[in-house]
């Protein structure tokens, strides 16, 4: 094997769209928090520590999980379930040492922040292995999709406020969203992988209702952030229309026929990951940049 294909393969394995997206939302916190000012120092900082955080919390969860993505058919053309690496050991110092790196990296940072950092770390992981491995990715999962927004919000300010709650709160709604959207989508796979949690533990249909209710609590979530945080015109109206498009996609696939409901369920997940989540934090940033 190449020296290319081995780098790509371990590249894969951290995940690496996921831990970019969770970087930028880290550093777009951090911005927020320091109303639009925030050194370059501090910012690669910032960005550094939650890039080595995400990556390594995510390549441990891949390590982890490859049992189970070695049963499903999405899944078991990953680096670690395919073989590519072998034996999957050989991640472990990579993975650890990011965690490890992140840790010193936060030291760095405000004192107040060192022990939410390490407390997120373990968090993270734990919630991110966790959400296979046991019932429900809500709430478990908050604390794991909470993590770069305290991260970056804590590298500025010590001080909690409701803006960050509603930050952690937009999180926290988004991933049920995002997760099981996929889930309904490849609801026969995870089943036959022996994963029969929510949504695959219910109906079909109810569990797209759910969906539904999430979108429009997203939506006033998303909205109410502009009322209570420090933003203007511009979040407002991103905020109001990507919250719209949000909701028309939980409902496309609350009314789709059974024979059309795993693709509808994909464009869902397709739309909330990067033109969802990262678009409305870009629009943070230079919402507050502007003012």
């Amino acid at each position: 094997m190449s020296a290319f294909r081995v780098v790509r393969n371990y590249i894969e394995v951290l995940k690496p769209g996921a831990t970019v997206l969770l970087a930028f939302i880290g550093l777009v916190s951090a911005f927020v928090a320091g109303d639009g000012s925030l050194p370059l120092a501090t910012s690669l900082l910032v960005a550094a520590t939650a890039l080595s955080a995400s990556a390594g919390a995510n390549g441990l969860t891949n390590y982890l999980d490859r049992d189970i993505d070695a049963r499903m058919q999405r899944a078991r053309r990953r680096s670690l379930p395919s073989g590519r690496i072998t034996p999957p050991e050989k991640v472990l110092p990579l993975t650890i040492g990011l965690v490890l790196a992140g840790l010193v990296l936060a030291w760095q940072l405000q004192p107040v922040f060192r022990l939410a950092f390490a407390a997120d770390v373990v968090g993270t992981t734990a919630a991110l292995v966790w959400r296979k491995r046991a019932t429900c990715v809500f709430p478990q999962g908050m604390l794991a999709a909470c993590a770069p927004v305290l991260i970056g919000w804590f590298a500025i300010s010590p001080a909690f406020s409701w803006e960050l709650v509603l930050l952690c709160g937009l999180i926290g709604l988004w991933l049920p969203l995002h997760v099981w959207s996929v889930m309904i989508t490849h609801r026969d796979d995870y089943i036959d992988a022996g994963l029969t949690y929510f949504p695959m533990s219910r109906d079909a249909r109810e569990g797209v209702r759910v969906l539904f209710v999430f979108s429009l609590v997203l939506a006033v979530m998303s909205v109410a952030l502009y009322f209570v945080g420090a933003f203007a015109f511009l979040y407002l109206v991103a905020s109001v229309v990507l919250a719209g498009f949000m909701v028309y996609g939980a409902f496309r696939l609350l009314i789709s026929s059974p024979s059309a409901r795993g693709e509808t369920a994909w464009r869902l997940y397709k739309l909330s990951s990067y033109p969802y989540l990262g678009l409305i934090f870009l629009a943070m940033a230079v919402d507050v940049w502007l003012m």
